[in-house]
C-alpha cells in the first residue's frame, strides 16, 4: 500500500465529520472495492485523519490501496505519474478544487455541535458540558482543527502554519482580523490588486479553513491571527491601512483598535489613533482615553490631543487624569488651549464639590478663549446660580460673545442655565418646563462632551424639589439609558433616580439603584448623594443601628462638599438624621451656610421648601417647638406658590396638631391624601400613621389607620371597626394577616417599637402580637419563637 500523508500527526484517531465516517464504513465493509475518491475540504476540516483511519483499513485488511494527502501541493505531472501507476483504490485529499471526471466526491464541511460534542468526547475521554459545546462550537465554527487546538491549549501551533502562507493571502487575513476584509476597494489598494484578480487571493484564504462561510475570520481564527501571525508583517499592513483610510478620510476606528499594544509610533499612527480616539468619544469614552494616550505615546502631544484625553478621562470617570491635564494646559502658549484647560478643570471641581471655585475658571475660560464659549458661560452662569450669584449670571446670559455660531449645543445650554436662573426667582412655575426642554434639546447635541452635571440631572432636582416625581424619573431614566455624561453621570443619574425612588416611599427601588454604584470610585458631590441615599433609606426603614452606621460616612461627604443650591436635599435628610442621631449641633454651620445662600437668593420657593420641611421633621424629632413653628411660618409663607408648597405647608400645620394632641382627623386625612398624590407615599403614610396612634377616637383611629396602609400601598383594606380576622390551622396559617406581618418584621431584626412604627401601632400593641403567635406556635420562649418564625418564613411556601 501507497500512502503519502501528511507530516502533521492527527490529534485524534476517529474521524468526525458523518461524510468521512460514511466512506470509512464503506471502505472497512469491502476494502478491495477500486475506489476513485477526492477527499475535498479547506484545511483544518479532517481530511488528514480520515486518510490516516482509512490506511489502518487498508493495512489490516492487507489491500493495496494509494493514500495522497495534500494532493493540491504536488505538481500536475508528479500527481499524474503518481495515480498513472495504481491499479487498487485510490483516495486523494486536497483542498478545494475541481475535480477529475469519474472520481467520487467526498466533501467535507463544518461539524455540527453534536459532532463536536463527539469530538470532545474523543479527545478528553469524557462527556462535555453542553453549554461549553455550545460556546465552543460557535468560536470554531464546526473546524475540527480550530476546536482541538482550542480545546487542548494548542493554538499556537498556527504560528508556524501562518509564516508559511503566501504573503497575499496572509495580509487578506490580517487585514480581515482588523476588521476590513469586507471592503474591496480597500483590499485592492492594500494588495496593489485589480478587482478581478482579488478573488483567487481571497480563495487563497479560504482554503486555510480560517474563514466563515460569510468569508469573515472565525473567532478562533481571528485570535490566532492577530496573536501567532508575524508580528512586523500585522503592524506593517495594518498600518498601512490605516493610511489608506485617512487619505480618503475615512473610519478608522477598528483598524486603529488593532493596533493598541503593538507600540506603534510615528506621525501615522499618532494621527490613526487620534482620528480613531475622536471617533470613539461620543460612545465609548474609555475606549478613547486609551487612543488618545496612545496617540500622545505615538508623538502627538498637541493641544488636541491632550484635550481629548482629558475629555475622555473624565467622561470615563478618572477624574484625576482629567484634572492633570487640564491643570497642565492653562500654562499652555495659546489662548484656546488655556481655556479649554480652564473648562476641564472646572468642570471636574464642580463634581468634587467645589462649584464657586469652578465658577471662576468657567468665567475665565470664557474670557481668555473664543471655542466653546456657548456652553462655557451657560456653565459658569449655572455655577454662579447654584452660589448665590444670581445678578453675574444674568450678566453672562444677558451679553452673549459677539460672533459665537448658534449650534444646538450652545443654544440647549444657554436655555439650561436661563431655567436655573429662572429657578430663583418668585414661584418660578415654569422653571421645570424650560429645565425639561432643555434636557431635550441637550441630549442629542452632547456627544463626547464633558459636563459638570447634566441638564437631566439638574431638571430631575427641579423635579424633586416641586414634587413632581414622575417626571424626574422619566427624564433621569433617558438620560441614563442615553448614556448622557458617559460613566462619570452614570452614577449621578442612578443615585438621583435612588431618590425619587425614596422619596416616592419605594424603598427597594431605591436600594437598587444604590446598589447598583456601591462598587464605583465616587467624587464628593455623588459620595454625598449616596451616603444621605443610605441614611434616608435607614431612616425610612425604622433602622436605628444602620442609621448610626451611615451617619459618619454621610457627616463626611458634607464636609468634603462646599454648600451649593444643589446639594440642599441631601442636607435636609442629615439634619433630620443628625436630630435622630444627637448629632444635631455638628450640622449648624452648613444649614447656617445653606440659609444664606437662600437670602442671598431671595428665598426662592422652588429650593427653599424642601429644606425647611426637612428641618422641620429634625425639629420634631428634637422636640423644638420654637423651631418648628418657625418653619411651618416659613413653609406656610410660600403656601401660595403652588400645589408642592401647599401641601407641604398643610401637612406641616398637621404634623404640629398631631403632635399637639388635638386635631382634626379629616384634615390630617386630606393633608395626608395631598402628600400622596404628589407622590410623597411615605410622608404621606407616615402622617396619617402617627395620626391614627395619637388619637383616643376609635372611628378616627381606623380611618387614619387605612389611609396609612393605602398611601404606604400595603393594599390592606378593613372595613371600619372590623376586628382582626380568626384564623385556623396550624403553624403560619395558624396566624393571622396581622400577625404575620408582626412576626416579619420582628424575626428580620426590629424591636417592638421599630416595628411598630412601621405598622403604625404601639410597641406595646406588637408585644401583645407576639405573645399570641407564641401561644399560637407552642414556643416554650422568645428564643424558641424567633427560631420557629425563622423556619417556617424561610419555607418557599410560606405566605
Amino acid at each position: 500500500m501507497n500512502t503519502l500523508l501528511t507530516q502533521a500527526a492527527p490529534l485524534h484517531p476517529v474521524p468526525v465529520h458523518p461524510a468521512a465516517r460514511q466512506l470509512l464504513d464503506q471502505v472497512a465493509a469491502d476494502p478491495a472495492v477500486p475506489l476513485r475518491v477526492a477527499v475535498v475540504a479547506p484545511g483544518g476540516y479532517g481530511k488528514s485523519v480520515l486518510l490516516a483511519a482509512l490506511a489502518r483499513v487498508y493495512q489490516q485488511a492487507g489491500a493495496d490501496a494509494l493514500l495522497v494527502d495534500d494532493a493540491d501541493r504536488l505538481g500536475a505531472d508528479q500527481l499524474e505519474e503518481l495515480l498513472a501507476g495504481a491499479e487498487g483504490p485510490i483516495v486523494v485529499a486536497h483542498r478545494p478544487a475541481a475535480i477529475a471526471p469519474g472520481w467520487t466526491l467526498v466533501q467535507l464541511g463544518p461539524l455540527g455541535v453534536e459532532d463536536v460534542a463527539r469530538l470532545v468526547e474523543t479527545l478528553t475521554g469524557r462527556p462535555a458540558d453542553p453549554a461549553a459545546i455550545a460556546e465552543l462550537h460557535a468560536a470554531s465554527g464546526g473546524v475540527p482543527r480550530l476546536a482541538e487546538r482550542a480545546l487542548l491549549g494548542r493554538l499556537e501551533e498556527f504560528r508556524p502554519e501562518l509564516d508559511e502562507l503566501d504573503d497575499d493571502v496572509l495580509r487578506y487575513l490580517i487585514a480581515a482580523e482588523a476588521g476590513a476584509g469586507r471592503n474591496l476597494d480597500l483590499l485592492c489598494a492594500l494588495l496593489d490588486r485589480t478587482p478581478d484578480q482579488l478573488p483567487g487571493i481571497v480563495d487563497g484564504a479560504r482554503a486555510t479553513g480560517l474563514l466563515a462561510p460569510d468569508d469573515t475570520l472565525l473567532p478562533l481564527a481571528s485570535g490566532a491571527v492577530r496573536d501567532f501571525g508575524p508580528p512586523a508583517r500585522r503592524l506593517t499592513t495594518v498600518q498601512r491601512l490605516v493610511e489608506l483610510q485617512l487619505a480618503n478620510g475615512l473610519p478608522v476606528l477598528d483598524l486603529a483598535r488593532s493596533l493598541l499594544g503593538t507600540g506603534s509610533t510615528g506621525a501615522s499612527a499618532a494621527a490613526a489613533f487620534a482620528a480613531a480616539a475622536a471617533e470613539a468619544l461620543p460612545t465609548d469614552a474609555r475606549l478613547a482615553t486609551q487612543l488618545f494616550e496612545a496617540a500622545a505615546e505615538a508623538g502627538d502631544r498637541g493641544p488636541a490631543v491632550t484635550a481629548g484625553w482629558a475629555r475622555a478621562a473624565g467622561l470615563s470617570g478618572d477624574l484625576d487624569t482629567a484634572l492633570r491635564l487640564g491643570d497642565g494646559m492653562l500654562g499652555a502658549a495659546d489662548a484656546e488651549s488655556r481655556a479649554a484647560g480652564a473648562e476641564i478643570a472646572a468642570t471636574v471641581l464642580a463634581h468634587r464639590g467645589e462649584l464657586a471655585r469652578g465658577a471662576e475658571l468657567y468665567q475665565w475660560a470664557a474670557t481668555h478663549g473664543a471655542s466653546g464659549r456657548g456652553g462655557t458661560d451657560a456653565f459658569a452662569a449655572t455655577a454662579l446660580v447654584g452660589t448665590g450669584d444670581v445678578e453675574g449670571a444674568r450678566r453672562l446670559l444677558d451679553s452673549p460673545a459677539p460672533g459665537l455660531p448658534p449650534t444646538l449645543f450652545a443654544g440647549a445650554a444657554t436655555r439650561m442655565a436661563r431655567g436655573i436662573a429662572d429657578s430663583v426667582s418668585g414661584c418660578a412655575t415654569e422653571t421645570l418646563s424650560t429645565l425639561l426642554g432643555a434636557a431635550a434639546m441637550l441630549e442629542p447635541a452632547l456627544g463626547g462632551t464633558l459636563l459638570p452635571d447634566s441638564p437631566a440631572a439638574l431638571a430631575a432636582l427641579a423635579a424633586l424639589h416641586t414634587g413632581e416625581l414622575a417626571l424626574a424619573e422619566s427624564v433621569l431614566s433617558r438620560a441614563l439609558q442615553g448614556r448622557i455624561g458617559g460613566d462619570l453621570l452614570a452614577v449621578r443619574h442612578r443615585l438621583l433616580l435612588g431618590w425619587v425612588a425614596m422619596t416616592a416611599g419605594d424603598l427597594a427601588a431605591a436600594a437598587e439603584h444604590r446598589d447598583a454604584v456601591s462598587g464605583h470610585p465616587l467624587e464628593a458631590r455623588d459620595e454625598l448623594f449616596f451616603a444621605t441615599l443610605e441614611l434616608g433609606l435607614a431612616r425610612r426603614a425604622s433602622d436605628l443601628v444602620g442609621l448610626q452606621r451611615s451617619w459618619a460616612r454621610a457627616y463626611q461627604a458634607s464636609m468634603r462638599q462646599q454648600t451649593d443650591l444643589f446639594t440642599l436635599l441631601p442636607l435636609g435628610e442629615l439634619a433630620i438624621a443628625a436630630a435622630r442621631t444627637g448629632t444635631h449641633a455638628k450640622l449648624a454651620g452648613q444649614l447656617e451656610r445653606a440659609h444664606a445662600l437662600l437670602t442671598r437668593l431671595g428665598e426662592p420657593p422652588l429650593w427653599t421648601v424642601s429644606l425647611v420641611w426637612h428641618e422641620l421633621h429634625a425639629a420634631i424629632t428634637l422636640e423644638d417647638a420654637e423651631a418648628a413653628k418657625a418653619h411651618l411660618a416659613t413653609l406656610t409663607a410660600h403656601a401660595h406658590c403652588g400645589r408642592h408648597p401647599s401641601a407641604l405647608a398643610a401637612a406641616a400645620k398637621g404634623w404640629l396638631s398631631v403632635l399637639g394632641g388635638t386635631f382634626d382627623p379629616d384634615e390630617i386625612s386630606a393633608a395626608a391624601a395631598e402628600l400622596h398624590d404628589l407622590g410623597l407615599c411615605w410622608d404621606a403614610s407616615r402622617l396619617a400613621g402617627q395620626a391614627a396612634i395619637r388619637t383616643s377616637d376609635r372611628k378616627a383611629m381606623v380611618q387614619l389607620l387605612e389611609a396609612a396602609r393605602q398611601f404606604q400601598g400595603t393594599g390592606l383594606r378593613r372595613e371600619a371597626g372590623a376586628t382582626e380576622p380568626t384564623t385556623s390551622g396550624t403553624g403560619l396559617a395558624a396566624l393571622s394577616e396581622r400577625e404575620l406581618e408582626v412576626a416579619r418584621l420582628v424575626v428580620e431584626g426590629l424591636t417592638y417599637k421599630q416595628a411598630g412604627s412601621k405598622l403604625f401601632i404601639s410597641g406595646k400593641t406588637v408585644e401583645h402580637h407576639m405573645a399570641r403567635i407564641r401561644g399560637k406556635l407552642g414556643a416554650a420562649d422568645r428564643r424558641e419563637l424567633l427560631a420557629t418564625l425563622r423556619e417556617l418564613l424561610s419555607r418557599p411556601d410560606s405566605p
